[in-house]
């Protein structure tokens, strides 16, 4: 396993649609390695393909919806699609590849994926919360969106600090 880059706003690999994966390889398996331990060294709740400068549809996201005194753990989601949404929150969103910068995004509160797992076997699961946010952000990364585009406006500091954000999101 190795450290990869992060790419940061600018890089136009951020834009481009990512291809899906065909091959169930020790490749993939390098890759999703490699992106788990770049995802934990950033601290990140979730990280993309093309996060990595790699245009494949594979996505890590942290599980933090865990049982008290359980631990979070990532899910690995190659071709992800999502395939069902409810519900709605409003609040701040960043991004490993944007940082320092947040944004007030509107997001489904309960999000559905179908994906397959590193060895090409599909599986569909849902995310509620911060893991619903995580689903639709990372899989947005594999179209080439930012979620500086969905953003109604990017957040100060100390809108951040004092929560101030939240008389918008009522």
């Amino acid at each position: 396993m190795a450290l990869r880059t992060i790419v940061t706003e600018g890089d136009s690999v951020l834009h481009k649609h990512c291809r899906p994966v065909t091959s169930f390889d020790g490749r993939l398996h390098e890759l999703i390695d490699d992106m788990r331990e770049t995802l934990l060294e950033a601290d990140g709740v979730g990280l993309a393909a093309p996060q990595v400068g790699v245009l494949r549809r594979v996505v890590l996201v942290l599980e933090t919806n865990v049982p008290e005194g359980g631990e979070p753990y990532i899910i690995e989601l190659v071709n992800p699609e999502i395939t069902a949404c409810e519900g709605g929150q409003t609040g701040p969103e960043g991004c490993l590849s944007v940082p320092g910068r947040f944004g007030l995004v509107t997001r489904p509160m309960t999000v559905t994926v179908r994906a397959q797992d590193r060895d090409g076997k599909a599986f569909e699961l849902s995310g509620t919360g911060i893991t619903a946010r995580a689903f639709c952000h990372e899989v947005d990364h594999l179209d080439g969106i930012m979620f500086t585009e969905l953003a109604s406006r990017m957040l100060t500091d100390e809108e951040l600090e004092t929560g101030s954000w939240q008389e918008d999101a009522e």
